[in-house]
This record gives structure tokens, C-alpha cells and sequence, in this order.
């Protein structure tokens, strides 16, 4: 028996998507929404200003998104490539290299550049590195979940979509609901992982005798991705590859508050200073 491709009726029969995993991709979607505005919210309170997270946002979309992936396209037509994308272990550390290059530079010239008259204030670098990697939430996790869940209804609704045909329901059908949520929790770590490299960076970008904490970060970003890629490619468990990343994120978590701690000035004592030192300049003047 014969059934055109576009009939949706026969995909139905075939192919339905449980409304668990359609359940588990709505919930995934939330939480990378969700994370970005938690942060945001917390830092505002704290003191933050609006542009060091709309910064942070648009810079990961240029020099991750943009700049880097205008790269690999060069790079990709050379013989350089083949031989990097034929070995796991070098695809690991240069793909690494590239994200640390790019998005950790991003955060430099955005620190020096944008917001540099926002530096005094150490919150904003905390809510730069919310919107570096809750943008990053939300186009990798919530968009893709959104379209997922809205070809998915289509799909079940017995109509034809633009988003997809059998293949792409059947392969959604016959992945375990509980994977739907690897994303969003593997989202939680990242936005932790970006924040902690962005108070390195921020540090970084106002001290100039800090400056070794920019090279540090790149450092750093490099063994997450390297890590996280090569584990993938060996078929590692997806639950182990989560657990090393939340272990490095962790760790990373810990050097940023000792970084913190040891350069942070709180705004009080930041005020102090400068009513201490306005009598003098007027004094002098």
C-alpha cells in the first residue's frame, strides 16, 4: 500500500510523540527562559546595572555565533581541518580553543569598550556573565525546545509542518522523555560556568596587573569544552559527561569567589573613598 509523503493521517498512525516528552521539552524550554531572568533579577537586586547583561547577550551572539562560525568556514575548506576533525582528542582541544578565544575575548573588548564606565560597580560583571550565558539558554535550549514542542502538537494533531516530516517525529517518538531534560541541566552548569569566567575576565579588564586572569579564562574554557567534546566522542555515558562538567564548573565557582573576594570593593566602601577624596580635590583645586 502506497500513502503520499505529505499525509500527515499516516504519520500519526505511525508515529505519535508522548505527551511525557512533549511535558519534558515545555519544561526544558522554561528553564532556560527561566535561568536568565532568575539572575538577572538577583543581580539587579544586588545593585547591577540593565547594560551589562544586554552586553553580555549580544556579545555572545557576535564572537560566538557570528565571528567564530565565519572562522570554522574558512577553516573547514582547509587540509588543516580534516586532520583536526579525524582525531577526537585534537577536536576536543581545538574546538575548546576556539570557544575560549572567541567568547572570552568577547568579554574582554565588551569590559574595556561598553562597559567601561560601568566598572566600578563588580556586580555588572556577574550580570554580564548572566546574559553571556542566558542568551546562550535561550537560543541553544529554549528556541530549539519551543520549535520541538510545536512540530511535536502538529505532528500528533495529524498536520503536515515545516519544521519536519516521519523521520524527525519518529526520532523524537522513540527518545526516552528524560532526555529532553539533559539540555536544561546541562544549561544550569554553563550559566555557571560563564559567570565564574566572567568575573576572571572582569577582574582582568579593570586591573591591569590582573590582566593574567583573561589568558586563565581562556585556559579554562578550553578544558570544559575539550572535556565535555572528547568524552562525547568516546561514547562516554551522558550522565558521567554531565557529572565531569558540573565537577570543573564547581571548581570554577570556587576560584571565582576567591577571585572575588580578594578584588571585589563593595559599594559602600566604594563610596566612602570617593567622599573621602572629594574634599581634597577641592581643597587642591
Amino acid at each position: 500500500m502506497h500513502y503520499r509523503q505529505n499525509d500527515m493521517s499516516y504519520y500519526t498512525m505511525q508515529t505519535l510523540i508522548p505527551n511525557l516528552t512533549i511535558g519534558a521539552m515545555a519544561l526544558s524550554a522554561l528553564i532556560g527562559l527561566a535561568i536568565p531572568a532568575v539572575l538577572y533579577i538577583i543581580f539587579r537586586k544586588k545593585g547591577a546595572n540593565h547594560l551589562p547583561f544586554w552586553t553580555g547577550a549580544v556579545t555572545f551572539v557576535l564572537f560566538a555565533l557570528v565571528l567564530e562560525q565565519l572562522v570554522y568556514a574558512v577553516l573547514m575548506k582547509t587540509g588543516f581541518w580534516m586532520t583536526v576533525n579525524c582525531n577526537i582528542w585534537l577536536l576536543g582541544i581545538f574546538g575548546g580553543f576556539m570557544a575560549g578565544l572567541f567568547e572570552e575575548t568577547g568579554r574582554f573588548l565588551a569590559m574595556k569598550t561598553v562597559l567601561r564606565k560601568k566598572r566600578a560597580n563588580d556586580y555588572n560583571g556577574l550580570m554580564y556573565g548572566a546574559g553571556h550565558g542566558g542568551i546562550e539558554a535561550v537560543i541553544l535550549l529554549s528556541v530549539s525546545m519551543i520549535m520541538n514542542v510545536v512540530f511535536s502538537l502538529q505532528i500528533n494533531a495529524g498536520q503536515s509542518s515545516p519544521l519536519g516530516g516521519l523521520d524527525a517525529a519518529q526520532q523524537l517518538a522513540s527518545t526516552p522523555f528524560w532526555m529532553m531534560l539533559v539540555g536544561a541541566i546541562e544549561r544550569i552548569s554553563a550559566v555557571a560556568i560563564h559567570v565564574s569566567l566572567s568575573v576572571l575576565v572582569w577582574f582582568a579588564a579593570k586591573d591591569s596587573k590582573k590582566f593574567w586572569l583573561f589568558p586563565l579564562a581562556i585556559l579554562l574554557h578550553l578544558v570544559v569544552d575539550a572535556v565535555a567534546v572528547i568524552l562525547s566522542r568516546l561514547g562516554v555515558n551522558v550522565w558521567i559527561i554531565e557529572g565531569a562538567v558540573y565537577v570543573i564548573a564547581a571548581g570554577l565557582v570556587f576560584l571565582a569567589i576567591a577571585v572575588w573576594k580578594k578584588n571585589h570593593v563593595a559599594q559602600a566602601e566604594l563610596e566612602a573613598l570617593s567622599a573621602e577624596v572629594a574634599p581634597e580635590a577641592e581643597a587642591q583645586a
